[in-house]
């Protein structure tokens, strides 16, 4: 690990960063703590696998993401790290139908279309959300589709379901009145998300301190959205542009708060990656433990 540079020499740093719908831009923002000492270049991301495509290409040096997109970049052995944790609600994690739909129970998924990002962190719950009720992905069709495509898959009924996250969960309630089959409450999630560097950044003194800066200011924004819901709501409709009703709502169902990158966190990634795997999805099994940096640990228990 290089030493770290001191805050006042790190005004000639860009930091690139990679952002899902304005999430975490408008987080800092929303708690006064986008006031850098270095040059943070944004790089917004629909969601989490395509942010990750581009930390592998080295277009971005960090992001923020589910718990699901870190596995697939783990298994290609991509040169990554993840650095810091957080864990937010399950609800908003949600499988959801339209509200004339005829499928009122998981057992009625065999044979239905599900539109999903693939990689992401709604993967993920969709294999446990099958599991829990005997079925794979094999008894259903998985449509892989970025959110904004499944959005208009969704509501036009071109798919019977779709498995999503928030801001998206909020938006389809309130827009085409989408009720939740299922959700993360059910075992289908563990409400993780996940700050993951590049090697190479995290190699560099400089963009190494930055991030280390960039990591405590996140973890203090998380608190203070928890503490101040509506300020976060505000920010988030005016960075994305999503009617204020969108982020109010998904800000009520409960932020991110950080957690330690332990044994606990380690464990639940591993049993979501062995479920990949054993669906073959994911085309070998690997040690996730291997691809946890717990450098900023001491820092962020302290933000």
């Amino acid at each position: 690990m290089p030493p770290p540079v001191p805050t006042d020499q790190l005004a000639g740093v860009t930091l690139r960063v990679g952002d899902q719908k304005g999430a975490s831009q408008s987080l800092l923002r929303s708690a006064g703590l986008d006031d850098f000492p270095y040059r943070v270049q944004w790089a917004t991301f629909t969601s989490g696998p395509p942010l990750l495509e581009a930390l592998s290409a080295d277009a971005i040096d960090i992001g923020g993401t589910g718990n699901t997109p870190p596995l697939f970049a783990a298994a290609a052995k991509a040169d990554i790290k993840i650095v810091a944790a957080s864990q937010g609600n399950v609800t908003s994690d949600a499988l959801v139908v339209l509200p004339n739909s005829p499928l009122r129970s998981r057992e009625q998924l065999r044979g239905r279309t599900i539109a999903v990002s693939k990689g992401s962190s709604a993967h993920g719950q969709i294999l446990q959300t099958l599991a829990a009720v005997g079925l794979t992905p094999d008894d259903v069709e998985l449509v892989f589709l970025q959110p904004a495509d499944a959005l208009g898959a969704f509501k036009q009924g071109s798919v019977d379901a779709w498995a999503i996250w928030d801001p998206y969960f909020s938006q389809v309630q309130l827009e085409a009145g989408a009720r939740s089959l299922a959700d993360g409450r059910g075992g289908g999630a563990n409400g993780y998300s996940f700050q993951v560097a590049s090697t190479a950044a995290l190699a560099d003194a400089h963009r190494n301190s930055a991030i280390a800066d960039y990591l405590t200011r996140l973890a203090k924004a998380n608190r203070f959205a928890h503490a101040h819901r509506e300020e976060r709501a505000r920010a988030w409709s005016e960075d994305t542009g999503l009617p204020i009703e969108v982020t109010r709502r998904a800000t009520e169902l409960g932020p991110d708060l950080p957690v330690p990158l332990d044994d606990r966190v380690i464990r639940s990634e591993q049993e979501l990656a062995d479920a990949f795997v054993a669906a073959e999805e994911i085309p070998r099994r690997f040690d996730f433990a291997e691809f946890v940096d717990n450098r900023f640990a001491t820092q962020l228990a302290t933000a």
